[in-house]
């Protein structure tokens, strides 16, 4: 396993900046990238930054986590609501999984308060705009401080 927290973004988060930008703001994918990979260095992880519209994609994503990630963080669009198949590759993952919205999904419609994702997510960020990522970033390298801190303790 390598110190790699895998950010994985889910259909149409390809348009950010550009979609929607009363909802999701301006910034684009890549400044959400470049800002993850900032955050990642100051605590000495590496980032692997993905984006699909495919959903068997993203589940190839995460099942290359299961041997070379320490941590998801997943933003998996509207594949929060409907795939079974994402919960089930995250479910076989060992590490902390974060999930991610950059909107409020409960302020939105309906369908949307449902996340097969939330059941399987160590915790979940909304509505904190592309912050969301940083504040996941920072509970990956926090747990990681407690863990390394533990083990100290023990040897």
């Amino acid at each position: 396993m390598t110190s790699a927290v895998f950010v994985l973004n889910g259909p149409n988060l390809n348009l950010l900046g550009k979609r929607q930008p009363h909802i999701y703001g301006h910034e684009t994918l890549a400044d959400v990238e470049e800002r993850c990979r900032g955050q990642a260095a100051h605590h000495g992880l590496d980032i692997r930054f993905h984006q699909s519209n495919m959903e068997g994609q993203i589940i190839d994503w995460i099942h290359e986590a299961r041997d070379h990630g320490l941590a998801i963080v997943i933003n998996p669009g509207a594949f929060t609501h409907t795939s079974v198949a994402i919960l089930d590759a995250l479910n076989a993952f060992d590490g902390p999984v974060f999930e991610v919205h950059i909107s409020n999904v409960h302020k939105r419609e309906s369908f949307r308060h449902h996340s097969y994702v939330s059941l399987r997510a160590d915790g979940v960020i909304a509505g904190f705009g592309t912050q969301g990522y940083l504040l996941a970033i920072e509970r990956v390298a926090s747990l990681i401080k407690v863990a390394a801190a533990e083990a100290d303790a023990v040897s």
